[in-house]
């Protein structure tokens, strides 16, 4: 997964403001810095801005691509109220990343949760979104996805080596599908970091979880008005084996609101990951075009 030697990924980082004070979201960037198209990638609940690499060195010629990690992942700060982790602190800190690039307007892509920040910016008056593609996640988050993902978040043991982690990121992951050697140590390489006392760790905040706990419940959650206040054109990517965005609720997202596109990735469940160039495609054809294939 190199950068492209063209048009390198350049680390960089914003200061943002919370609700308990300032802190630094870092964000890689990728593509011509002068280009006044970009694209904004955000990424799932517990991974960073890396996972669309692939993504990012086969758009930027097209596009100045952002890819942040989302604070308390990644190269992000901490924060020490575990409470402001929640989506209104995250949408704060998209505006001001998006006016540290000067531009007026940016496409999006969101996985999981990065879509459920885009959804919601997108939903409000004046906002900057005029395409949006939402990637295995929608206006329902059913309660039997939150309940798998809450019994590992937070909770990731210390690895004794580089290759446990991956066995771990594999196993958690595993509804991504299919995926090479190779995708996989990408993916790995960027969810952990080298731990305080050797070994490996998780690179997150294992603080996210607290929020994410309080929240569950035995009931779906429903965000219709969000989805249904977005005016831009929009596209859904479901794994067809999602437990987190059902047919049911596609087919809905389908006839109202934006009335979104729909495509479906055979063999994935939550969530796909844009590793290939099939996948890849998807988003560019509606991103560049309008239309997917």
């Amino acid at each position: 997964m190199a950068s492209n030697d063209k048009l390198p990924m350049r680390n960089r980082s914003v200061q943002c403001l919370g609700p308990h004070g300032l802190h630094r979201m870092a964000y890689t960037e990728w593509g011509d810095s002068r280009n006044k198209r970009v694209l904004i990638c955000v990424h799932g609940l517990s991974r960073n801005g890396r996972d669309f690499d692939f993504l990012a060195s086969r758009l930027c010629g097209h596009y100045r691509v952002v890819c942040p990690d989302v604070v308390g992942r990644g190269g992000s700060d901490w924060l020490p109220v575990k409470d402001d982790y929640a989506i209104p602190t995250y949408v704060n800190d998209m505006v001001t990343l998006i006016a540290r690039l000067d531009v007026e307007e940016v496409h999006w892509v969101g996985t999981s949760m990065g879509g459920l920040i885009g959804m919601t910016l997108a939903s409000l008056p004046g906002n900057p979104i005029t395409r949006l593609v939402l990637n295995d996640v929608g206006p329902v988050i059913t309660a039997v996805s939150i309940k798998r993902l809450g019994e590992y978040l937070g909770r990731a043991p210390t690895f004794a080596s580089f290759e446990e982690a991956e066995r771990y990121v594999r196993t958690i992951s595993a509804p991504f599908g299919a995926l090479s050697d190779e995708q996989w140590r990408h993916l790995t390489e960027n969810v952990v970091r080298p731990g305080k006392d050797g070994g490996y760790e998780m690179h997150y905040d294992p603080g996210i979880a607290e929020p994410f706990r309080k929240a569950m419940s035995d009931e779906d959650v429903s965000l219709w008005p969000v989805y249904d206040a977005v005016c831009c054109p929009t596209l859904v990517v479901r794994g067809a084996q999602s437990d987190l965005l059902t047919a049911a609720t596609v087919a809905e997202m389908a006839r109202r609101g934006p009335a979104a596109q729909v495509v479906e990735i055979a063999d994935v469940g939550h969530a796909p990951m844009f590793l290939d160039d099939m996948q890849v495609g998807i988003v560019r054809d509606f991103l560049l075009n309008g239309q997917t294939s």
